[in-house]
């Protein structure tokens, strides 16, 4: 039953849409409490869905289910003047909404080891640029001359874990499946550029699977603090087939390696400040790290070491606070930084992809229904951010009398349920630390 159950929220979370997210493309956070305290939480295992983050956390949230909806409201776009490839003037992308829904169920084995299975999104991009006139392509329509203009990738990973204590440390395993779609359009007067133009744009959506591990350590240093450090390997997935003349090394997209350390410390009885570092290495995932200028220099789209999207390694950092000022309800705010992923020089092509964010700022709460049942909730906002670059032209190179602005912002809002079973609602309240 839990199989199937899970099934059908791999399909639903493929099917609903893909999320933008603060973190260059990867989400901030997973289960609504680390949402709500700006992506914090590597030191503080809260929910099943610490699976997501650190799954040594899992020796402290005993036995309980967790499901989730986030409905996601990004926009993005770019305002351009002086091209003379790229459509001129100001473009938003379409479709504003995405659903994206996370579950996870955790339990302990014995006192001192536990396992859990999660699935959620933890990434994506999508843009959609509708037909618009573009006076520098003769009256040929879109962005880029090739009519509607855009990119969707989706991501979905399952993942099950298992945590033992030692002591005054708990580590924890997790094994992860993942499956991506992608989609591309309005591409063709790039196809000169790649190394296989049947296999550049507008081919429809593709699948690629693939798998990695993430391994994590939470060490109770005090009674009122906790550290913890966890890594995920670069998730290996099978090539986008369909898109081989497109992304670098014949359609290859592995997601990245993160690398995350965290401490929270209880500052009094019902108060919890959590503070978190994390790296995402994209820069080696030559798709998404290569300069999307290499062209330049002779090299094609879909070469083994060909064009990407010019995103650098981001780092993040992540504050949070967390107040219980009842047995039933949990109040909890954050707010993170990243450093910026997209140089100005790859800008024209990151139309597609306008990762810009850099700040989010976030709040939520758990309200106790009753022993078993908790509603969680977590608001993320992230204010509008921009980068600025000039348009680069097959035979021509850099057009210096042009600026190309993208720019991104965005909302989420997180509800959650909350079942913690008997054997665990018996011990503490379901809000409080676990």
């Amino acid at each position: 039953m839990l199989l199937a159950a899970a099934s059908a929220v791999a399909l639903a979370a493929l099917c609903m849409g893909a999320a933008h997210a603060t973190d260059g493309y990867l989400e901030e956070g997973v289960s609504p409490a680390d949402k709500a305290t700006g992506g914090a939480g590597v030191a503080e295992g809260r929910d099943a869905l610490t699976l997501g983050n650190n799954p040594a956390g899992l020796m402290d949230v005993g036995q309980q289910f967790n499901l989730d909806l986030t409905l996601f409201a990004p926009s993005r776009g770019y305002d351009a003047t002086g091209t003379f490839f790229v459509a001129p003037g100001s473009h938003e992308s379409s479709y504003d909404l995405f659903g994206v829904p996370a579950m996870a169920y955790s339990r302990p084995i014995d006192g001192d080891s536990s396992w859990g299975v999660a699935l959620y999104g933890n990434g994506g991009m999508d843009t959609d640029y509708k037909v618009s006139s573009n006076p520098n392509c003769g009256g040929a329509p879109g962005v880029f001359c090739s009519g509607k203009a855009g990119v969707d990738l989706e991501q979905a990973f399952l993942t099950v874990g298992y945590a033992h204590r030692f002591g005054s440390f708990s580590v924890g395993v997790a094994p992860i499946l993942a499956i991506q779609e992608f989609a591309a359009e309005g591409l063709a007067a790039f196809k000169p550029l790649s190394s296989n133009a049947n296999n550049f744009t507008d081919n429809g959506g593709v699948f690629s699977v693939g798998g990695g591990l993430r391994a994590g350590v939470e060490w109770r240093a005090t009674d009122s603090l906790r550290i913890g450090v966890s890594g995920t390997t670069p998730i290996w997935t099978s090539n986008f087939s369909k898109y081989s003349g497109l992304f670098a090394g014949a359609g290859g997209f592995d997601i990245p390696a993160t690398i995350a350390a965290g401490l929270a410390y209880d500052v009094a009885p019902t108060i919890t400040l959590l503070a978190d570092y994390k790296h995402i290495f994209y820069s080696d995932v030559p798709s998404v790290a290569n300069s999307s200028l290499l062209w330049l220099s002779g090299l094609k789209f879909g070469a083994s070491n060909g064009p990407g999207f010019g995103w650098r390694d981001v780092d993040v950092v992540s504050i949070g606070a967390e107040w219980r000022p009842t047995k039933d309800l949990t109040l909890r705010a954050g707010y993170s930084h990243n450093t910026q992923p997209i140089r100005p020089a790859d800008v024209m092509l990151n139309i597609l992809a306008p990762g810009t964010i850099t700040d989010h700022v976030s709040a939520g709460a758990t309200y106790a229904l009753n022993k078993n049942n908790a509603i969680d909730f977590a608001a993320v906002y992230a204010p509008e951010q921009s980068v600025s670059g000039i348009e680069y032209l097959p035979g021509f190179g850099a057009n210096t009398g042009s600026n190309i602005k993208i720019h991104l912002s965005e909302f989420e809002a997180t509800l959650g349920w909350t079942y913690k079973f008997d054997s665990m609602a018996s011990n503490a309240p379901i809000v409080t630390r676990y």
